[in-house]
């Protein structure tokens, strides 16, 4: 098996486990503090989210991409050099922005949110940032050299401390006010995280080939064409991190605004976003483990196909991902779709955020493709153009929000179309820079037939869920419909020709040989 394939497995069953953990810990604390906690957690996120982006520097991606390089040529010493520069550099700047946020919270806070009681939260979390910068700096190492297990349990790591301490620690702090709880939840992720560096440090001793301490300034000092080679990378492509995170601080504070115009109260509002981006988008985005395990894997390997002119390779892979996107995410859609509302009275007691899911999963296709092609973009040197893509479809999503949910008839829903069009957009832009920039072959009768058997599986799962007895418990109700619903989506993709039988000999399975991809394109 190829190291792109075994890198690739190993991300889709650690994010499976890390999104399954997600779920539970989203669960239990909607459980605990309901829409309205959940409203002042994921106000405060976003902002962490762009500080983290700002310390991070795009690094990750120009690890791995350049680590990968330097491997192919067995350059050691280059590899070396990629890493200390690397974490000078986010630890520089984690010593400038974690107190930075520490002291600008109050301001935040006051001046750009509408409720204040985001405070707590935003101090509980400020001290994860240097945690995530360096783990992020090591998960680009072991990526660049298409290592994927030590990322992979970190990730598990993380969400089970996370888990273990939430439903603790929110339950403490509940008594003394909601923010409390909020920021109780945040102070579980930051331990979650502690934990999750704490292995990679590990698991980097035990399989380094250099020691980084090791004349560590020296290689700093001599490091200047290593970090601007990294940058060459790493200022695009943050570029693109950059303005997907200043658009989602400003997400909720638009949002807020526009809903306050539109006459809605701010603890209405909070309950709203959180039931928007707590409950709903989390369930839309739930497949998105296994695109972002395949782009993860896609950049060193692209990367290693483009510094061999190898361009049948990367089309080749990029077809793989595609495919395989378009056939999980198509079942996602199917499921979400038929069973939006019992889905969220079975995982979070209640029905709010039922009418958002509705509406945005047929759109959500775009958003499963938009990963893998990213990663192609950043692989092919044109993060640039990604992060031009990402400018012009996250200014169009805030513009959106703010003219939709600023109007009484439209409200949150407003925000839910504005975050739609948002992705949608970004998609298309991506795609055409793609096809402008290689080889590709669209294979339009499969994807047809693709919109057909998901249209089709809609129909028929809709049937299957009104014919399925009321008296049955509703949890066991979902379990049914959903296991009906999966076993007729694959036959048909089977009796459509998506997937040949003879493809599924080949899919991998733990300790076996594999001579080709189960999902390869049609050269």
């Amino acid at each position: 098996m190829s190291k792109f394939l075994k890198g690739t497995m190993i991300l889709l069953i650690a994010g499976l486990i890390t999104r399954v953990l997600g779920f539970i810990n989203r669960i239990v604390l909607a459980r605990f503090i309901g829409e309205e906690g959940v409203g002042l957690y994921m106000m405060a996120f976003p902002t962490f989210i762009l500080v983290v982006t700002i310390t991070q520097l795009g690094l990750p991606v120009a690890i791995s991409k350049h680590v990968a390089e330097a491997e192919a040529k067995g350059d050691f010493r280059k590899i070396k050099k990629i890493l200390v520069v690397s974490l000078a550099t986010t630890i520089s700047l984690s010593a400038i922005f974690t107190p930075a946020l520490f002291f600008l919270a109050p301001k935040v806070s006051q001046i750009l949110f509408t409720d204040e009681r985001t405070l707590l939260p935003l101090l509980a979390i400020t001290p994860i940032i240097p945690i995530v910068a360096i783990s992020a700096v090591l998960r680009g190492y072991f990526q660049g050299r298409q290592n994927m297990k030590p990322g992979a349990i970190s990730q598990v790591i993380e969400q089970v401390i996370r888990i273990a301490l939430i439903a603790v620690l929110t339950k403490t702090f509940l008594p003394y006010g909601i923010e409390y709880a909020a920021a109780a939840a945040m102070v579980s992720a930051v331990i979650g995280e502690l934990a999750s560096l704490i292995y990679l440090v590990t698991a980097f001793k035990i399989k380094k080939k250099f020691r980084v301490r090791r004349n560590f300034f020296q290689f700093v000092h001599s490091g200047k064409s290593t970090f601007k080679e990294l940058m060459s990378i790493a200022i695009p492509t943050t570029g693109s991190r950059m303005i997907g995170s200043i658009s989602w601080f400003f997400e909720p504070i638009v949002v807020a605004h526009s809903l306050a115009l539109a006459g809605v109260a701010a603890s209405a509002a909070t309950k709203q976003y959180g039931a928007l981006t707590g409950f709903a988008l989390p369930l839309l985005m739930l497949p998105s483990f296994v695109m972002n395990s395949l782009s993860t894997s896609l950049v060193p390997a692209i990367s290693e196909a483009h510094s061999k002119n190898d361009y049948k390779m990367i089309e080749h892979r990029l077809q793989q991902a595609m495919r395989f996107s378009f056939l999980t995410g198509g079942l996602s859609i199917i499921i979400l779709y038929v069973l939006a509302e019992p889905l969220m009275r079975v995982m979070y007691g209640s029905n709010s955020g039922t009418q958002f899911i509705v509406l945005m999963a047929p759109f959500f296709l775009f958003y499963y493709f938009q990963a893998p092609l990213q990663a192609t973009l950043q692989a092919l040197d044109l993060a640039r153009a990604a992060m031009i893509n990402s400018l012009i479809g996250n200014v169009a999503k805030i513009a959106v929000i703010f003219l939709l949910a600023s109007q009484p008839s439209f409200g949150i829903m407003g925000a839910a179309l504005g975050i739609t069009m948002g992705f949608v957009l970004t998609t298309t832009l991506h795609f055409a820079t793609v096809i402008k920039s290689i080889s590709f072959t669209f294979h339009v009768r499969e994807y047809v037939k693709t919109f057909i058997t998901i249209a089709g599986s809609i129909w028929i799962g809709l049937e299957i869920w009104d014919r399925l007895g009321s008296e049955m418990a509703l949890s066991l109700r979902v379990l049914v419909a959903t296991i009906f619903i999966s076993i007729l989506y694959g036959l048909a993709v089977l009796l459509t020709g998506l997937i040949k039988k003879e493809e599924l000999i080949r899919i991998p399975v733990i300790g076996k040989p594999l001579s080709r991809f189960a999902f390869s394109s049609k050269k």
